[in-house]
């Protein structure tokens, strides 16, 4: 097991869930988890009041935090009450949320039960629900006291929910890493299988990444912004169509290395590394959506300021740029991919 540490939180990569007694307080303990986790966790849910909500980004909203603050009610919870998330992205967000809101605040933690939530969405304190069908419209910063990352987890995720989490690990390596990136690229095979070795390597070298870079910037005003590398047009993405949050995301990784490829930032051999280590992760590289729609929908984008919008481009392997553009310089980067 390693630990990261990042303003107070304590991420365990390796650590089993069998060990999860070290790190609950002795104060009362709610769960909240999905209902279809729960059965995987019955010896936690069984131990601890737990609140149930349906998954998916459809229930990530403010009738599902209605809902869980009326339970949260009925159970007596208190500001000592800890507050314990069982689940993926999802869950964490959620549960991050209303403990973050409930009595003007709760200790939590999570337990991350998928790839792309051990390694992204439970790590870095960034906490919300979608509204009005965008992505995490509303939301607050604040870190769990910890977060458990075991592979283990792994094994009762379906293979597509799994290997969509690949997706932010190579957005990492495209952000900071070359060297993380040659790995996952002869390792793919390895990753895909679910081994143990390989995959504690990618969660701890990927949440290492994001942990310094959000360390350096926990509110994102400034280079916080480089994690958001592909989710521009990710976002829009997942406006418009039933992919998943990581599908989205590496096309998404695809469409912001098309762009650098036409602004001379990338070569085009660099760009095709990219898509076909994706397509080795067996993940999605191109999207249908008509062009102009996906414009239309990043004008929504939580990164726009005024008239402009923080886009996150690659500058080849490992490196990446902050470039403030307006909306018109936008609409014709997006015509562009044309």
């Amino acid at each position: 097991m390693k630990a990261i540490q990042l303003h107070g939180s304590h991420v365990l990569v390796g650590e089993s869930v069998q060990n999860i007694q070290k790190y609950l307080p002795k104060s009362q303990v709610v769960i909240i988890t999905e209902s279809n986790i729960c059965k995987y966790y019955s010896e936690l849910c069984n131990a601890y009041p737990t609140v149930e909500i349906e998954g998916g980004e459809p229930h990530k909203t403010l009738a599902t935090i209605d809902y869980i603050a009326s339970q949260l009610i009925d159970l007596k919870v208190d500001r000592k009450t800890f507050i314990l998330g069982i689940g993926g992205g999802i869950v964490c967000d959620i549960t991050g949320f209303i403990a973050s809101i409930f009595m003007r605040g709760c200790p939590f933690g999570f337990i991350s039960t998928t790839l792309l939530s051990q390694v992204d969405a439970s790590v870095g304190g960034k906490n919300g629900v979608n509204y009005q069908g965008f992505k995490n419209m509303l939301g607050v910063f604040a870190q769990p006291q910890f977060v458990i990352c075991d592979p283990q987890s792994f094994s009762t995720l379906p293979q597509k929910e799994f290997t969509a989490g690949f997706s932010e690990i190579v957005k990492a390596a495209m952000i900071t890493s070359a060297a993380l990136l040659s790995f996952i690229e002869k390792n793919a095979e390895k990753a895909l299988q679910k081994d143990g070795h390989t995959l504690e390597h990618l969660v701890y070298e990927s949440v290492k990444i994001k942990a310094d870079i959000v360390s350096r910037d926990e509110r994102e005003n400034g280079v916080r912004r480089k994690l958001n590398l592909g989710h521009t047009f990710a976002h829009a993405i997942e406006k418009n169509s039933t992919l998943m949050h990581g599908e989205a995301v590496s096309i998404g990784l695809c469409l912001a290395s098309q762009v650098a490829l036409n602004l001379g930032m990338m070569k085009k051999e660099e760009v095709e590394r990219v898509k076909n280590i994706l397509k080795k992760l067996q993940l999605p590289t191109a999207t249908g959506i008509p062009l102009k729609t996906l414009f239309s929908a990043m004008l929504k984008d939580k990164k726009k300021s005024g008239d402009k919008l923080h886009l996150i481009l690659p500058k080849g392997i490992g490196s990446c740029e902050i470039c403030e553009v307006s909306l018109s310089q936008l609409e014709k980067m997006v015509a562009d991919l044309k």
